[in-house]
């Protein structure tokens, strides 16, 4: 009966942390580029009560009597699905269509990785523009380097953004022509394995493998830009909700276990009276 305690027990503890995701899915449900997370459990080990052996009457009896000792998170996957399109006013804002990340880097020169593409220009005081992340950090373009733009020869307001990713200007005919210019967009092999940062941020890791520019690598689906919108968070509400139920209830039917398990202990030290 012991047994039962301690398994009850893990599966409050696995609960709380599956209702801890449930939670912070709910709170960034407004986050730009969000990516929803699922909590995964694995077993813990198992008891061999009995080995493989026979019956009294000799019969043969192939199945062993093995108990579970309870429940663990083995991960916390994010579900890197299309997030809904929602428009924007400003001009710097782009949402991505397909796999790709947009590169930045970030203040320690290390590269990070999103999809969220609330970008505003700054300027560096040397009548250069530079098209950046809201806490500042520099935008890459498909050779890794920052993305900017000298307000000498362009208004930050004509300029425009086409699917490819390209920063067009229009000409003396008002026609967007190309810069030689253009954001970087990379993909991953396997993006649930990226290391999650914060605001949405993530670095590479073994588990990701490297990053591959869409740019450079002909054999990837080509992601498209699209100016004037964002990617909302891929978090949906109702699914979040019965969740939250599910995880209530198992969090209810582990505490019960461990007061029926309770309840026979205490019959059992009875037995004596």
């Amino acid at each position: 009966m012991v047994r039962s305690l301690w398994s009850a027990a893990s599966g409050m503890i696995a609960q709380q942390t599956n209702l801890d995701t449930i939670a912070n899915n709910l709170a960034n449900v407004n986050t730009t580029g969000y990516k929803a997370e699922v909590a995964e459990f694995k077993s813990l080990l198992y008891q061999t009560m009995q080995t493989e052996t026979t019956t009294a009457n000799g019969e043969n009896k192939p199945i062993s009597a093995q108990v579970g000792l309870g429940v663990r998170n083995s991960s916390v996957t994010s579900l890197f699905r299309q997030g809904s399109l929602l428009a924007s006013e400003s001009d710097t804002c782009f949402a991505i269509e397909g796999k790709g990340f947009f590169a930045v880097r970030d203040v320690d020169g290390s590269l990070k990785y999103t999809r969220n593409g609330n970008f505003i220009f700054n300027t560096d005081g040397a009548n250069r523009l530079t098209l950046a992340t809201s806490d500042g950090l520099p935008v890459l373009d498909t050779t890794g380097k920052p993305i900017t733009i000298s307000t000498t020869q362009y208004s930050a307001s004509k300029i425009t953004v086409d699917k490819d990713g390209r920063l067009c200007y229009p000409d003396e005919a008002n026609n967007p022509q190309p810069i030689g210019i253009q954001i970087g967009l990379f993909q991953f092999a396997n993006p649930s394995g990226l290391e999650k940062v914060n605001d949405t941020m993530y670095n590479v890791s073994a588990a990701s493998g490297q990053a591959m520019n869409e740019s450079t690598s002909p054999n990837l689906d080509k992601s498209r830009v699209i100016q004037g919108y964002l990617e909302g968070s891929g978090v949906q509400v109702v699914d979040e909700m019965v969740n939250m139920i599910v995880a209530q209830r198992a969090y209810e039917m582990n505490s019960k276990a461990i007061t029926t398990t309770d309840q026979m202990m205490e019959i059992a030290n009875n037995l004596k009276r």
